[in-house]
């Protein structure tokens, strides 16, 4: 390692080194194919379009993502500090950041190819089996497109690496295995529910902050909010303004950025 980009490049190659043997991210795969496609069988989206398709997983999709990301981010830096690879990594000329953000990238590519490749199958599917004369062609002019579907597989993209930031960030807090899967479990209360518990408390204490903007603060809520406005809201004329997409767009770096401040602080005040 001659350099920081050279640390860094290290322990990226190592991630996916591992992540190409293991198993896990196979079988992961492999649930995330059978309720996506499950999912959209059921609903019949795949024989209406691109839109309907979006429908019928996004529920689901935003439940499945965050429990995705926090499987493959739990044990990110937790394993190597009970290993006590993180000591020996310490002897190394490698900055935390370079290495919180290698192990970050690492498993970013595992966790993307587990949720966006049964995603893309599955847009794959809708483009072979939906013809010209469905419904929503005839009653929208043709504006269900490719496009859209594009948009929502960009989105669910980045709420994974979100999720996936919060995730290496609780790992690299835990000082044991079972503390890193309580704070696991913990934390993906916060993202799936609590962080939208908390905004519709503060609704309700009378905070004087628009809902379309309070919303852009939770992760979830951003995400859902994104769909709705860039994808599914386009079908339907005149009905926007669910969220502001600026805010909420924000708010996901945000959460990313602080996530993997938090971790880096974590992994210098172990060395130190």
């Amino acid at each position: 390692m001659t350099s920081r980009v050279g640390a860094f490049w290290a322990v990226f190659a190592r991630e996916v080194r591992g992540a190409t043997r293991s198993r896990t991210y196979l079988l992961l795969a492999l649930a995330m194919t059978l309720v996506v496609f499950g999912l959209a069988q059921a609903g019949n989206g795949p024989s209406a379009g691109y839109i309907p398709t979006v429908v019928d997983v996004l529920l689901v999709v935003e439940v499945l993502v965050p429990a995705v990301a926090f499987a493959v981010g739990y044990r990110a830096i937790a394993d190597d500090a009970v290993r006590g690879t993180l000591d020996v990594l310490a002897t190394y000329p490698l900055p935390p950041w370079a290495y919180v953000v290698g192990v970050y990238a690492g498993r970013a590519v595992a966790l993307l190819a587990v949720v966006l490749v049964p995603l893309t199958v599955l847009g794959g599917v809708v483009a072979v089996s939906a013809g010209p004369a469905t419904t929503v062609f005839a009653t929208h002019r043709g504006v269900d497109s490719p496009l859209l579907f594009v948009r929502f597989l960009a989105l669910t993209g980045v709420f994974a690496l979100t999720t996936l930031a919060i995730a290496v960030a609780i790992s690299a807090l835990a000082d044991s295995r079972r503390r890193a899967i309580l704070l696991a479990l913990v934390g993906l209360l916060v993202v799936v529910v609590g962080a939208d518990v908390t905004v519709f408390r503060a609704m309700t204490g009378g905070l004087d902050v628009g809902l379309d903007a309070l919303l852009g603060l939770s992760p979830a809520s951003a995400y859902r909010g994104l769909v709705f406005e860039t994808v599914l809201y386009v079908a339907f004329a005149g009905r926007s303004g669910f969220i502001a997409t600026p805010i909420a767009a924000a708010g996901l770096v945000v959460w990313a950025g602080v996530s993997l401040l938090v971790a880096t602080l974590a992994v210098r005040a172990r060395r130190a």
